[in-house]
């Protein structure tokens, strides 16, 4: 009987984080052309054509961006709702999932260095 919920139970967490990954996976590919619609003008590879240390790498982030190395994602969705001095805030024309979705898109991207994958 052990055995047996033993392998429900395992079979009920692999499910889970397969759902979780798929979902992750299609907030990032969503993100993509949510960041090539509105932010790679600014933001190319992740660079700033306006302000050239500011860029969306990891380190930038971390260093520009508040709280960031304790909540990341929540980090990224205040700057863009909020925007920041050149940055414009895009609450009014972004809904709160495709905010998400880019802020998503963008950590994924910072944790690859902006390397294609």
């Amino acid at each position: 009987m052990r055995i047996v919920l033993s392998v429900v139970f395992l079979a009920i967490a692999l499910f889970q984080f397969t759902f979780i990954d798929l979902a992750f996976a299609a907030e990032v590919s969503n993100g993509a052309k949510i960041f090539n619609a509105n932010c790679a003008s600014c933001h190319i590879g992740g660079g700033n054509i306006l302000i050239a240390e500011k860029t969306l790498k990891k380190e930038a982030l971390s260093k520009y961006l508040q709280n960031y190395d304790a909540d990341s994602i929540q980090a990224i969705i205040y700057q863009v709702q909020n925007g920041k001095n050149a940055m414009p805030s895009y609450k009014s024309k972004l809904s709160e999932q495709e905010i998400l979705e880019v802020a998503a898109y963008v950590f994924q991207k910072a944790e690859q260095a902006w390397q294609d994958s």
